[in-house]
């Protein structure tokens, strides 16, 4: 089967007597660079290989008549097998509940090496971060395995292969926009790969579902028995595969729910936000910051209402999110508010009442 390397920007090196350079992704095994005004085959070399040497070898490779004078605008392929890669880690950012890697509890600033699974449990999650500042989050009951982490040798680039096998990932790639050389999200149908964006990927008995937040994807289906299908996903859309590799159809995500009230009742914080039409569920969850990434918990109801509590003192964050008749989830709407101290067990969770709410200190 035909190997794919899906496009992704990179950007952020300066060459010597050039402007920064702005490569457009990659293709098949080949990184795919947009020239820009003072570029030269001897600086992009030098940039991306590390041998300024190879100048001759993209000069051929490319059919370049003057190495000296590019067009702005064309694009110039260098092959990965040109550019030497070095192991990369990932680090732990956050993690609520009994997330764990090989079996072994993770903690905030662990660090984590290529080929590790990490699952996180019902009531868990985990927030991890890439070299260039790419995110990843698993909400409850996820499982994946670091496929490929590498980085390209001197450029701050990233090489990431992430093996989704259950459950969901959340990612926010490149979010300091200097780019990302890879990051691939594979399930056993599906393979989505981004640029700068802000991707979920969700994996389950069903199928597939894809969606883009932010920045652009292509998304590549690959049925068992039957040929490859290619789409282009942009921004506010998803895409859903069937659990055989049927692409189900791309389409627009929903708005982000209005939230009407949120005020404290007791132990616990009653939400309101106003119905989206086309959404069948909605996922509520609390978080440490606006974008939903440090999860503190995370529930799926039906009614656009729910009860929630914050796991301490501080300012949280309740992100809500419609979904429709596919499970395709849409925007996010956030809002802030002031948690209370409340009682924590030893795996970092808040001690429950019976009544659904969490043991708040000092109050009745």
């Amino acid at each position: 089967m035909h190997r794919y390397r899906l496009p992704f920007a990179l950007a952020g090196l300066l060459l010597a007597g050039s402007a920064a350079t702005q490569p457009s992704g990659a293709i098949d095994d080949e990184f795919v660079y947009r020239v820009r005004q003072g570029d030269t085959l001897l600086g992009l070399a030098e940039a991306y290989t590390g041998r300024a040497s190879l100048w001759s070898t993209l000069q051929s490779h490319n059919a370049v008549a003057d190495p000296q004078r590019l067009p702005v605008g064309r694009e110039i392929r260098i092959p990965f097998s040109l550019i030497p890669e070095r192991p990369a880690t990932l680090t732990v950012r956050h993690v609520t509940g009994s997330a764990q890697a090989g079996g072994r509890a993770l903690e905030p600033d662990a660090t984590l090496d290529e080929g590790q699974a990490i699952v996180t449990g019902p009531s868990s999650s985990v927030t991890l971060e890439l070299a260039d500042g790419s995110t990843l989050t698993l909400p409850p009951a996820s499982r994946l395995t670091l496929e490929r982490l590498r980085a390209f040798q001197g450029t701050g680039l990233t090489d990431s292969v992430i093996q989704l096998e259950q459950g969901s990932v959340e990612s926010a790639v490149a979010p300091r926009g200097e780019g990302v050389g890879r990051f691939e999200v594979r399930t056993p149908v599906t393979v989505t790969g981004v640029r700068g964006t802000r991707l979920r990927v969700h994996a389950s008995d069903t199928g597939v579902r894809s969606e883009v937040v932010e920045g652009r994807s292509r998304l590549v289906v690959r049925p068992p028995a039957a040929a490859e299908q290619t789409v282009q996903i942009a921004r506010n859309q998803g895409a859903a595969v069937s659990r055989e590799g049927t692409l189900l159809g791309v389409r627009p995500l929903l708005p982000a729910p209005k939230i009407s009230s949120l005020r404290r009742e007791g132990g616990q914080w009653a939400l309101a936000f106003e119905p989206v039409e086309g959404a069948v569920a909605y996922l509520v969850r609390v978080a440490s910051d606006p974008e939903g990434a440090m999860l503190a918990s995370s529930a799926r109801v039906t009614q656009p209402a729910a009860r929630l509590s914050a796991p301490g003192a501080g300012t949280y964050y309740v992100v809500v999110r419609a979904e429709d008749a596919i499970g395709l989830g849409g925007a996010d709407a956030s809002l802030a508010f002031e948690g209370a101290p409340a009682l924590i067990s030893s795996s970092g969770l808040t001690v429950g009442l019976g009544s659904g709410g969490s043991v708040l200190l000092g109050n009745d």
